[in-house]
C-alpha cells in the first residue's frame, strides 16, 4: 500500500508558486527523505498533505484514506522554530499530548496513557525529564521530546520537519536509530532534510524539490551531480561537503 498518494499538488502564496504539479507515491514501511534547496517547497509539502495550509490537488491520500480520515495514524512534528518553547509544560504533559486523539474532547489521560508516555520517553532517552520544564531544554532534549509525543500516538505515518537542525549529534544519532527501529517495525516515516552529506545513509528514498518534483527514488540515484546541479546549480560544492564529511 502507498502510505502517501499525491496528484497534481499546487500551492501558492499571494499568485507565487510554492508547489506545481507535484505528484508522487510513497510505499509504506519505507524512512523518506525530502531535500531541496531553500525555499523548494519541502515543509510547504508535508503541511500540504496534512491540509494546514491551503492547496489544491487531484488526490491527496494518507494511508489509503483522505487527510481527514487518516487525521488519528498520522504524526506531525513540525520544526522547532514554529514552536513556543517559553510555554509552561512539563515534558511528561507535552507527550500525553500525543494520546489526545484517541481520547477525544474533554477526557483526562488515564495511568494507562501515562504509563505510555513514560515508556515513549525511555524511547527516546528522556525519562529521567518528566518533570522539566521544556524551556529547560536543550534542542536536542525538546526534539526528542516531541519524537517522543508523536510516539505516544502509536502513529503509522510519522511526517517529521527538519528534524534535526539545532540538535546535538548525540541527540541526532538516537532520533535516527529509532526511526530505523520504527521503519523497521513498519511504520513509514516522512523527513524533510537539509544535510545532503547524510541524506545517502539516512534514508530508503529520496524526493528531491524545487517547487516540482527533480527526482525521486533510491539515494544513488537521486544524488547524482546532474541530477543535483537540476536543483541546487551547483553540483562540485555537493560532492565537496559530502567528501568531507565522509
Amino acid at each position: 500500500m502507498h502510505a502517501v498518494e499525491v496528484e497534481q499538488l499546487n500551492v501558492s502564496y499571494f499568485e507565487n508558486i510554492a508547489l506545481e504539479k507535484l505528484s508522487v507515491r510513497f510505499m509504506s514501511g519505507q524512512l523518506v527523505g525530502i531535500i531541496g534547496p531553500n525555499g523548494a517547497g519541502k515543509s510547504t509539502f508535508i503541511k500540504a498533505i496534512m491540509g494546514l495550509i491551503p492547496a489544491e490537488a487531484t488526490t491527496i491520500r494518507l494511508l489509503g484514506q483522505s487527510t481527514k480520515e487518516a487525521r488519528t495514524k498520522v504524526a506531525y512534528v513540525p520544526q522547532r522554530s514554529a514552536i513556543d518553547w517559553d510555554f509552561p509544560i512539563r515534558v511528561l504533559d507535552a507527550v500525553l499530548i500525543g494520546c489526545y486523539p484517541q481520547l477525544g474532547l474533554f477526557k483526562r489521560p488515564t495511568k494507562q496513557h501515562r504509563a505510555l508516555a513514560i515508556a515513549c520517553l525511555e524511547r527516546v532517552g528522556m525519562q529521567d525529564y518528566a518533570d522539566r520544564q521544556i524551556g529547560e531544554l536543550s534542542g536536542g532534549q525538546q526534539q526528542r521530546v516531541f519524537l517522543a509525543r508523536a510516539l505516544a500516538q502509536e502513529a503509522e505515518l510519522l511526517l517529521l520537519d527538519e528534524p534535526f537542525v539545532g540538535v546535538d549529534a548525540g541527540s541526532e544519532r538516537v532520533i535516527i536509530d529509532l526511526l530505523r527501529t520504527l521503519r523497521n517495525e513498519g511504520k513509514t516515516i516522512v523527513v524533510v532534510h537539509h544535510d545532503l552529506s547524510k541524506a545517502a545513509d539516512y534514508f530508503d528514498t529520496l524526493l528531491l524539490l524545487n517547487r516540482r518534483v527533480i527526482s525521486i527514488g533510491p539515494p544513488t540515484d537521486v544524488l547524482q551531480p546532474h541530477i543535483i546541479e537540476g536543483a541546487y546549480g551547483n553540483p562540485l560544492a555537493f560532492l565537496q561537503k559530502a567528501e568531507v564529511s565522509s
